[in-house]
């Protein structure tokens, strides 16, 4: 069933958000400064593609990382987040797509935030 509902969501958008994310992570890498949020990027871009079967843990809570979230909302965090919910919008008036409209709308939450965390299979 998590193969089948990933192979769905990968063709219903998710190759857009995972390549929303790995976009966000080259641009930042692209720059000295952005390299604490390259790691960051490329986990939720995989978590993006195939997020069924799969879970976000946190992983540290510390200071460095609440100042690298606050940072990454202002720089790449809000569009990601406005991604996601675009795209949930749109899954949402269907029937078939609730439930990638509610992943969606939890990786908007994701995309707020994401240094700190981590991708765990279920």
């Amino acid at each position: 069933m998590r193969l089948l509902l990933n192979i769905l969501w990968f063709i219903l958008g998710g190759w857009i958000s995972g390549t929303a994310w790995i976009l966000a992570g080259v641009l930042l890498a692209i720059t000295v400064v952005g390299l604490p949020w390259t790691p960051a990027a490329f986990r939720m871009a995989g978590f993006s593609y195939w997020p069924f079967g799969r879970i976000v843990i946190d992983r540290d809570e510390g200071p460095a990382s609440c100042l690298l979230n606050v940072l990454w909302l202002l720089l790449a965090g809000w569009w990601l987040a406005l991604h996601h919910l675009v795209l949930a919008f749109g899954l949402a008036i269907t029937i078939i797509g609730i439930p990638f409209a509610w992943q969606h709308v939890k990786l908007a939450g994701l995309a707020l935030m994401p240094v700190g965390k981590a991708v765990v299979e279920v």
